[in-house]
Formats: C-alpha cells, sequence, structure tokens
C-alpha cells in the first residue's frame, strides 16, 4: 500500500507513536530518542525533525479542509502565546515569535487551528481573518458571519471592524483573575471581593443556561445578566476615581472599565460564550510542551508543530483520542485520493469507534 512518507522507512504507527510524544505528550524529540533506543530502536531527532516537516507538507489537503471549516461557526475564539524559534533569517535567536490559535467551527464541527507568526501584531489576525485577495487587490475582505472572542490584548482592539466580523467580544474570566489577584494583594481586598461575587453571579447565570439553545440563553441573559451588568458598572465607576492606578484594584478596575463595550457584546447573541476560555484550554498544551522542549529549531519545524497541533487539539474537541486518531489518520491518508476521501478523515467525520483498530489476534 501506499505510505505515509513515500521513500521512508517509517509506516503510519511509528509516525503516529512519535506525533503523539512530541503533541499530545509533550515531550522533547530527545526524550523521544532516548525512549526509542532503550527498545533497540535507532532513531535520532534530526530523523523525527524532518518527518514532522514532511507530514507538514503531506497532510496540507487535510488541514485546508479543516482550515475552511473553522469560520462556518457563530464565535471564534483567538489567543496567542510566545514561541522560540532560533533559524530565523534575519532574527536573533532570543526574539521572540507567536503561535496563534483560532477556535471555531459549527456546533458538532469544531475544529483549532494553530498558526505561527514572527510577531504578535493585530496584523497577524487580521490576515487570517481577512486574507487580501491577489487576484483583485482593493477589494473588501470577505465579510464573516461570526463574533470574536478575545483577551483585551491591544492588537485585537479593532478586529472586528476591519474584518467585517459581526462584532468582538472580550473575556470575563481575564477581569475577574485580575480582580482575585487584588483580592490577594496588600489592600482595598475587600473590595476587589466584592467584584469577584458580583462575575460569580454572571458566571451562576451561564451554569444553568449550559443545556440551553442559544435562543434561550439570549433571552435569559437579558433577563438576568442586564441587572447584573449594571451593578457592575456601578461598582466600577463609583471605584474608578478613588483607586490608585497602579494599584492591583486600579488595575482591575480600568481594565474592565476599559473594555466595558466589549464585555457586554456576549448579550447580542446566544452563541458567545461569557469568556475566552475555549482558546485558552486549546493552547495550554502547547505552553505545557514548551516547558520541556523549550524552542522550536527553525521556521518550517513552526510551521510543522502549529499543523501538528491543530490535528491533535481539533481531535480532542471532536472527541477523538487522539493517539487513536493519529494512527487512523495515517494510516488511511495515503489511500484518500479525493477531496471527498479527505473530508471523511477530518476528526467530527469520525467516532471513537470508527478509529478503534481492530485487536490483532495472536
Amino acid at each position: 500500500g501506499a505510505q505515509m512518507l513515500p521513500k521512508s522507512l517509517a509506516h503510519g504507527s511509528l509516525l503516529a507513536e512519535v506525533v503523539a510524544g512530541k503533541f499530545v505528550d509533550g515531550l522533547a524529540l530527545y526524550t523521544l530518542e532516548k525512549t526509542f533506543a532503550r527498545d533497540g530502536i535507532d532513531l535520532s531527532r534530526q530523523s523525527m525533525a524532518g518527518w514532522m516537516i514532511q507530514l507538514h507538507t503531506r497532510l496540507e489537503p487535510l488541514a485546508a479542509a479543516m482550515k475552511a471549516l473553522l469560520f462556518e461557526g457563530r464565535v471564534i475564539h483567538i489567543d496567542e502565546t510566545r514561541v522560540q524559534v532560533l533559524d530565523e533569517p534575519g532574527r536573533r535567536a532570543e526574539q521572540q515569535s507567536f503561535m496563534w490559535v483560532y477556535c471555531g467551527g459549527a456546533p458538532g464541527q469544531a475544529v483549532v487551528w494553530f498558526q505561527y507568526a514572527e510577531t504578535r501584531a493585530g496584523q497577524v489576525p487580521r490576515t487570517f481573518l481577512a486574507p487580501d485577495d491577489p487576484s483583485s487587490p482593493g477589494t473588501d475582505p470577505p465579510t464573516r458571519n461570526c463574533y470574536a472572542v478575545t483577551d483585551g490584548f491591544s492588537a485585537y482592539t479593532t478586529l472586528a471592524s476591519d474584518c467585517r466580523l459581526l462584532g468582538h467580544a472580550a473575556c470575563w474570566a481575564h477581569v475577574r483573575r485580575k480582580f482575585v489577584e487584588a483580592a490577594q494583594g496588600r489592600n482595598n481586598t475587600a473590595a476587589a471581593h466584592q467584584m469577584v461575587a458580583l462575575i460569580a453571579k454572571l458566571y451562576a447565570v451561564e451554569r444553568e443556561l449550559r443545556e440551553a439553545t442559544p435562543e434561550q440563553r439570549h433571552a435569559m441573559r437579558l433577563e438576568r445578566s442586564v441587572p447584573i451588568l449594571a451593578k457592575i458598572k456601578a461598582w466600577l465607576d463609583e471605584k474608578a476615581p478613588k483607586v490608585l492606578p497602579k494599584s492591583l484594584l486600579g488595575k482591575a478596575v480600568h481594565y474592565a472599565l476599559g473594555l466595558w463595550p466589549v464585555l457586554n457584546t456576549f448579550l447580542e447573541d446566544g452563541h458567545i460564550p461569557i469568556d475566552n476560555n475555549r482558546a485558552e484550554n486549546a493552547i495550554r498544551p502547547f505552553v505545557v510542551g514548551r516547558k520541556r522542549w523549550l524552542f522550536s529549531a527553525s521556521p518550517r519545524g513552526a510551521e510543522a508543530s502549529a499543523t501538528l497541533y491543530s490535528l491533535v487539539e481539533t481531535a480532542k474537541a471532536n472527541g477523538l483520542e487522539p493517539r487513536a486518531y493519529l494512527t487512523f489518520l495515517f494510516e488511511r491518508f495515503p489511500e484518500a485520493r479525493t477531496p471527498q476521501a479527505i473530508q471523511a478523515l477530518l476528526p467530527h467525520n469520525l467516532t471513537p469507534d470508527d478509529i478503534a483498530l481492530p485487536v490483532a489476534t495472536p
């Protein structure tokens, strides 16, 4: 049969083992090299790094099909975290690059997409959401029928208008976190606790609405969350002139007031979550892995990492065990020669039963 990597000795299950070791378990290739050596397998990290880059190229049609689904839902979550890439042309090794993550997709078709970029500028998500059309320069970007949900980072402030999105919603978890920090500080802790309690009431409404339809959620938020938001706003307005701007409480108050319009966006549509936790949860495995392997050796390696993290996290988001999914994918992909056959291999089109490999009888 066709090989996942033509002209390579690596069969699908070995490739899946290496990809899962690094991108699911967060192990450095150096560690995997030693693990394989203990089992009598001579496999250098250079070989494994080469395989990752080849997989990235080979999986391009699948990645493109997955990325196309990202904008099918009502909401797209965005987050970013730093990554060190050693061999970037024209840059010092210690200059930080960034891994961006986008979470979207229609209900039941979750997509988690990682993008490597040399910068943390707002241009990165802008170009991603509204790519310039080279065939007709000067044309308007496509209108995206979705809301962006992000933290309060300044790169996101004009995103919705620049990209013709429905709107931009900020993250209440970030606001809450700043007041929790202030509550653990030395001064004004009682005041900070008051705000943490008010935000808890917002979250209590959300917990009750977890099983609700978007329409029900929209109606109930207008009835129950709006009065809580009015109390929060009155509290912030009252405290703002009295707090020291540089204090923990002062920073928390001014952060919340600065984002106030976009902290209310979730009232517009029942599909919009109250926070950006979906993207934060998706990026966390990357952050954990980064502690172990610290850097990517080259931009091509970082791009390959982005593709493979996208596969692993999208599999998880669709309820698939990522190791089993990779093993299944690398076995079946070489035979998938039509767009329909490639679509059939996307995580949302598979169930755990589909990818459970039959146990070989001894």
